[in-house]
């Protein structure tokens, strides 16, 4: 009788054994304006609490050549993953500050109500691409040879690579896997006000970058949504970032010849809590954009697919 118990009760052992959780991953990246500058004690109540049903794992953001560059945990998203945050890969230490990932994460949810889902950031402020007009803050260059060699392209590794590394990002003893749905980047500033040559050459860098950070993720047509750079205006003679449009230019240039791609324009409109970075309204709005705007090419491919599987 026992034998025949278990026998009986082995498929659903089986199944027990094997459950796992899907989750659907969206790296953030970039600059200070993904970093975030916007301040937590003047966030709206609707933003202010712990999201629990919502992970991040937040890369610890710092000059190149520092080995504490990338290191992580898991975490329960909440306010404080701005500017000012850090981690030494044991332990979290929130900041006073936010970026876009908490109205972000918010929409996310209400566009995939039945889905688990989490964030993987690493932005470091005042960051560019181009390393030949790089300044203290570090520069994405993929073939960085300066000082040790490490740079802010590594750390997005390193960052991307332990927390997909990780089998339970929740700890509820079912095992996740990771699905990347998406890149979302927010970044060229640091490219704008330096030189005519370095603004001209964005698209280029840009690609080169989008397409090493797809490959990571081991999807080529991963969608990418990115932030247009705008210019408070607030400095003697009107502009900020001198070879802004040339910046911008380069940016419409990705959206519009680059497969899976989108970009949000309502950094135009936007307030500034100083010359450089947008005000919390903006840092909310934004995050509502980038989200709406990977949504809907996360559901241009399912819609694509399904058509491909039926011809």
């Amino acid at each position: 009788m026992k034998s025949i118990l278990i026998f009986l009760l082995m498929p659903f052992m089986l199944l027990a054994q094997i459950k796992k959780d899907s989750i659907k991953v969206f790296y953030l990246g970039g600059q200070s304006n993904m970093e975030g500058f916007g301040y937590v004690k003047n966030l709206p109540d609707s933003l202010k609490k712990k999201n629990k049903d919502f992970f991040i794992y937040h890369g610890n953001s710092v000059v190149d050549n520092d080995v504490t560059g990338g290191l992580g945990k898991w975490d329960v998203l909440q306010p404080g993953h701005g500017t000012g945050f850090s981690s030494d890969g044991k332990t979290n230490q929130l900041s006073d500050r936010f970026g876009v990932e908490l109205s972000l994460a918010k929409k996310l949810q209400e566009l995939y109500p039945n889905q688990k889902l989490a964030f993987i950031k690493y932005a470091r402020n005042g960051s560019s691409i181009d390393s030949t007009g790089t300044t203290s803050f570090g520069a994405w260059e993929p073939d960085f040879k300066g000082g040790k060699g490490m740079n802010q392209y590594d750390y997005f590794l390193k960052t991307v690579h332990n927390a997909m590394a990780v089998k339970d990002i929740n700890g509820d003893g079912v095992e996740d896997v990771l699905i990347p749905s998406g890149i979302i980047w927010m970044q060229g500033e640091s490219d704008a006000d330096k030189t005519e040559a370095i603004a001209n050459q964005y698209y280029s860098n840009l690609k080169r970058l989008m397409d090493l950070m797809r490959a990571t993720f081991r999807n080529n047509d991963l969608p990418i949504v990115i932030g247009k750079i705008s210019d408070s205006g607030d400095i003697e003679g009107g502009k900020v970032w001198k070879f802004g449009e040339l910046v911008q230019y380069n940016q419409e240039k990705f959206a519009a010849t680059q497969p899976n791609v989108a970009i949000v324009r309502t950094t135009n409109s936007y307030k500034y809590s100083d010359r450089y970075h947008y005000d919390n309204n903006g840092f909310i709005d934004l995050g509502k954009q980038f989200a709406t705007k990977i949504f809907l090419l996360n559901t241009k491919n399912t819609k694509n697919s399904k058509k491909a599987s039926l011809n």
